[in-house]
């Protein structure tokens, strides 16, 4: 969850008129664990940063510190208290309301990983890196169809991790925020998820030749979810605390987490747009073989390089098998 930044933007207006005096001004607000923060503006330029602190931490020699459209980062001294410190710095051509969005978002990972002191400043940069990769193409909320889509895949992820397989394999296997061919790529093989609101027929949108291609990857399942509009039902950033509840309290485990939603394009500032309740009423699993209706490099005329095509998963034959079937013939329960 995202800080509460009102404590920085109260800090930063009470710093904006300044004393004409060159350098630091800061104002300490509540710490994130072991790390002190503080809102903070360096004159005689003035614009709004913060501030962290990393006990007994360093810097490799040479490490390249972000600097990114609208924001920096550059290692500081302002206490003179032999504390690693860093400071994430709005540019003058940064907006100010995403400046302080970022900031609340960065210091709410740190507080989530409080218990992971030696960790701290390693996180502090990687949530820095992911903004910057965010602001060179920035993005809205989700689509309703990218939204559902994360809906399916969040709920697949909790019901392998309820099945026993473990937060590190289950995490690494998470492939479909980083655009692979499938959404979930354990040992030999993968899991590819599929989610509808359909109510009739269980409609099933393959996007590319490689989708559904198991050349590669054996054995090969499709895992349809269909879901229902409930009022009982779970938003999307309901689902996303849901999972964060299997993850035991694993600082490293939650900052991946966190890295592969933001890798997918969910963002805690556009939480209150995610209306939708979802109820999931049906789960297929099948498993894609010499049977199974699709279009692969191997089975379209040559000279077709693309296609996205539709399947029915009621009209697959053996789609009923079970989830930790497929899990164990994956090998990872």
């Amino acid at each position: 969850m995202a800080r509460a930044n009102e404590e920085f933007s109260l800090a930063w207006n009470a710093l904006a008129g300044g004393t004409g005096t060159k350098g630091w001004q800061t104002i300490r607000v509540t710490a994130a664990g072991h790390c002190p923060v503080a809102a903070g503006r360096c004159f005689p330029d003035g614009e709004e940063a913060l501030l962290v602190g990393f006990p007994g931490a360093a810097l490799p020699a040479g490490e390249a510190l972000p600097d990114g459209t609208g924001f920096r980062v550059q290692r500081v001294d302002p206490y003179r208290d032999g504390m690693l410190w860093l400071a994430l710095t709005r540019n003058s051509d940064g907006a100010s309301d995403v400046f302080l969005t970022m900031v609340s978002d960065v210091v709410g990972e740190l507080d989530r990983a409080a218990n992971a002191q030696r960790f701290a400043h390693h996180q502090f940069l990687a949530r820095v890196r992911a903004w910057q990769a965010f602001m060179r193409t920035p993005r809205g909320p989700l689509s309703p169809e990218a939204e559902l889509g994360l809906v399916g895949e969040l709920n697949v992820l909790a019901l392998m991790l309820s099945s026993g397989v473990s937060i590190s394999t289950a995490l690494d296997s998470w492939k479909g925020p980083l655009d692979a061919s499938q959404d979930f790529q354990l040992g030999t093989g993968a899991l590819e998820v599929k989610s509808t609101l359909s109510i009739a027929g269980f409609l099933a949108r393959i996007g590319t030749l490689e989708q559904l291609d198991d050349s590669v990857l054996q054995p090969l399942f499709v895992v349809g979810v269909r879901f229902q509009m409930a009022e009982n039902g779970v938003n999307l950033p309901g689902t996303v605390e849901m999972v964060r509840q299997l993850l035991s309290g694993d600082p490293d485990a939650d900052r991946r987490y966190n890295e592969l939603l933001f890798a997918v394009g969910y963002l805690p500032m556009h939480a209150d747009r995610y209306t939708r309740q979802f109820r999931a009423v049906d789960i297929r699993v099948a498993l894609v073989g010499a049977n199974f209706p699709r279009l692969t490099f191997g089975s379209v005329p040559q000279g077709v390089l693309k296609a996205a095509y539709d399947i029915d998963l009621d009209c697959v034959s053996g789609a009923r098998l079970d989830l930790a079937h497929a899990l164990k013939q994956l090998g990872v329960i």
